[in-house]
């Protein structure tokens, strides 16, 4: 065999390997480090879910990113915002005498809050869960265990000290998340300018054709939440 024929040879392998590997990685979210950087915690809970297997986890947060990465988030009402907040301090309160039902409002306000945000509805939880740590990957687990906690039947029949201590720490951990979905964002300051802004009257429209200063007549308004 020929010195050229054996370069030909090597390197095709060499190509037929590299396309090997470029295959095996994740496709359009940037490989495993953009991946634990997008996901935070939830990378390492996808590769414990995976037994360790790194490929496997990161095959699936990148199908995550593809199904959910361009969800934007919808905007929130002022009146709204306010009865959610409301509504997760009552359930804090409720904590002291009932800690499971405090957790249970807790999973349905979650759930609630995510779908208004744009997020698949609270009934469809898997498929919410993975919109959700798309773009709230460091915080989301703390709706996992709020709903876990919700779900979970009591061993004894009571609530042991034990018990109400994790419950504890889920309403703690989905705190986090239930501030991130509640916080003000740019969509909702563009949503509420245009709704604050009314619609040009007919003289409006003839001042704007005879280039006078119509504009001093509108109502300008930055409403903060």
């Amino acid at each position: 065999m020929s010195t050229g024929v054996i370069i030909v040879l090597i390197v095709v392998a060499a190509i037929i390997i590299g396309a090997a590997v470029w295959l095996a990685m994740p496709r359009g979210a940037g490989g495993g480090r953009n991946l634990r950087r997008r996901f935070g915690p939830e990378y390492d809970q996808a590769v414990a879910q995976h037994d360790g297997d790194a490929k496997a986890a990161e095959r699936e947060l990148a199908d995550r990113v593809k199904r959910h990465g361009s969800l934007r988030r919808q905007p929130l009402e002022p009146e709204a915002r306010e009865r959610y907040e409301a509504r997760w301090a009552a359930a804090q309160e409720r904590f002291v005498d009932s800690p499971r039902e405090a957790v249970a409002e807790a999973d349905r306000l979650l759930g609630e809050l995510a779908g208004a945000r744009g997020f698949p509805d609270g009934d469809r939880y898997d498929e919410q869960l993975a919109a959700l740590s798309v773009h709230h990957g460091h915080h989301v687990h703390g709706y996992r265990r709020i709903h876990r906690a919700a779900h979970a039947p009591l061993a004894d029949g009571d609530e042991s000290r034990t018990g109400t201590e994790e419950l504890r720490e889920a309403m703690i951990e989905g705190r986090a998340l239930f501030e991130d979905l509640v916080a003000p964002v740019r969509e909702d300051t563009r949503h509420h300018r245009a709704a604050d802004e009314p619609a040009p009257t007919r003289s409006n429209r003839l001042g704007e054709r005879l280039h006078t200063p119509w504009a001093f007549n509108r109502r300008h308004h930055a409403k903060g939440s």
